[in-house]
């Protein structure tokens, strides 16, 4: 993984644990796609670099495999299921969890441009705030840009096994 920005000191009033809660928010029709060989696995892992993961939630629409939503609820998360794009629930759950003061960090997986106003949001209550791409191609300029860390996920290895792929391309 190729980690870039540093921790900023402005966080959230975190509870009383040393390191950081970390909420991670992956787009699933952005992300799980077989152009990034990304795994749910690896994303965890970028997120558990910023801190304590507390919240795991994988958004999905409607054309998402049975297989996919249940590989990703046997490894902790929590799968949001839409009638259409996920793009308006996501942004709305990371907002809330914000301003509800439910993270110290939150973390972001997509592509997508649209989720630089909820970067923004958490920002501005005080959150660090962590772009996760996956791979080179899938980066967003605007979300890194955006939030104040970025990392982005390398593609997968043959070794590594397979991969968590739900939507056909």
């Amino acid at each position: 993984m190729d980690f870039q920005g540093a921790p900023d000191d402005e966080e959230c009033d975190a509870a009383d644990s040393s390191e950081p809660r970390v909420a991670l928010f992956v787009d699933g029709p952005n992300v799980l796609r077989d152009e990034f060989d990304v795994d749910l696995d690896d994303v965890r892992e970028a997120a558990e670099t910023a801190g304590q993961v507390t919240a795991l939630r994988l958004y999905l629409d409607e054309h998402a495999t049975p297989g996919l939503i249940q590989a990703a609820e046997a490894r902790g998360f929590e799968v949001v299921v839409t009638s259409g794009d996920v793009d308006v629930r996501l942004a709305v759950d990371v907002t809330r969890f914000a301003v509800e003061n439910r993270a110290d960090v939150i973390a972001i997986a997509s592509r997508d441009t649209d989720f630089k106003p909820a970067i923004e949001t958490a920002n501005a209550y005080g959150c660090r705030t962590f772009a996760i791409a996956p791979g080179e191609f899938g980066r967003s300029d605007a979300l890194r840009n955006a939030a104040t860390e970025q990392v982005t996920i390398e593609q997968g290895d043959e070794e590594d096994g397979p991969t968590l792929v739900g939507y056909d391309t």
